[in-house]
């Protein structure tokens, strides 16, 4: 039978994984092509930021958020002790 703190730790990690999907998604999708012409409006320095999100930001984002995940991931692992140090390998069914 598997510990039931498994179960914990998926639903914390998907639940986590569909957050930073949901962020990049809107950052992408509705800031860099829906609100592309409203954020136009603002520049940094001589760019619109509009234009800047759809060529640069979600690119920047994307990467933050996969060093998040890895931070907050890292810190799951520890509250459930499946660091690396861990002897099991942090294999459920063992």
């Amino acid at each position: 039978m598997k510990d039931p703190r498994f179960a914990d730790y998926w639903r914390k990690n998907i639940r986590l994984i569909w957050i930073l999907l949901i962020i990049w998604g809107f950052v992408s999708l509705v800031c860099g092509i829906i609100l592309v012409k409203p954020l136009n409006t603002i520049t940094i320095g001589s760019v619109p930021l509009g234009f800047w999100i759809a060529q640069q930001g979600s690119i920047w984002v994307f990467v933050a958020l996969i060093f998040f995940y890895a931070w907050r991931m890292d810190r799951i692992d520890h509250k459930y002790r499946l660091d690396s140090d861990d002897d099991s390998g942090g294999d459920p069914d063992q």
